[in-house]
């Protein structure tokens, strides 16, 4: 689910090099009212940064408060969804996953919201709440490839999940590509 241009990127630098900033994300998992299990995505406000008006997975930067990658993705999801840290069982860590335009190397995290509550979203930093069913998530018709343009890059043909109506691609559809994978092996 990479990007032909981040391949490239990729080939020519160390992201070591860059000195990357770390975040932690979390991929929520959780049954809906009808015992449907769905994954939680968010779509970002618009804003002046690269990752504006983008799907992806509650998360974000990590503070000082934080005492590892875990901590920031439980206190990021907290903050940015509702969900309280105490309620979500982490039952995988992912593979990290550098983001070039945004200079952050980033840590997800699987987690399971057994008993939700209705999603607090957080308004300043979250436009919609992208609820997703675990069968469309895992349904290979809803892998597209899509021809995009962003802050950084123009007509760029990126390989992204169809999914609510959203695209999802780049990094976030990097990380769900191993969940995926992942699930396939269980389910």
């Amino acid at each position: 689910m990479s990007p032909e241009l981040r391949i490239e990127w990729l080939k020519k630098n160390r992201f070591e090099d860059m000195n990357p900033k770390r975040a932690g994300v979390m991929a929520l998992f959780y049954p809906d009212v009808e015992q449907q299990t769905r994954l939680l995505l968010i779509l970002r406000k618009v804003y002046q940064g690269v990752h504006s008006n983008q799907i992806g997975f509650p998360g974000g930067k990590v503070e000082r408060i934080d005492k590892d990658l875990m901590d920031t993705a439980l206190r990021e999801t907290h903050e940015e969804v509702g969900v309280p840290a105490s309620e979500v069982e982490i039952i995988k860590e992912l593979s990290d996953v550098y983001i070039p335009p945004s200079n952050f190397l980033v840590r997800p995290f699987m987690g399971i919201y057994r008993n939700p509550r209705p999603f607090v979203r957080e308004e300043a930093e979250v436009e919609r709440l992208v609820e997703v069913y675990l069968t469309d998530f895992l349904d290979d018709s809803n892998h597209i490839q899509e021809i995009l343009s962003t802050s950084y890059a123009k007509n760029i043909n990126v390989p992204a999940f169809k999914l609510n109506g959203y695209t999802v691609w780049g990094a976030t559809a990097m990380m769900m590509s191993e969940i995926k994978e992942l699930l396939r092996q269980v389910l």
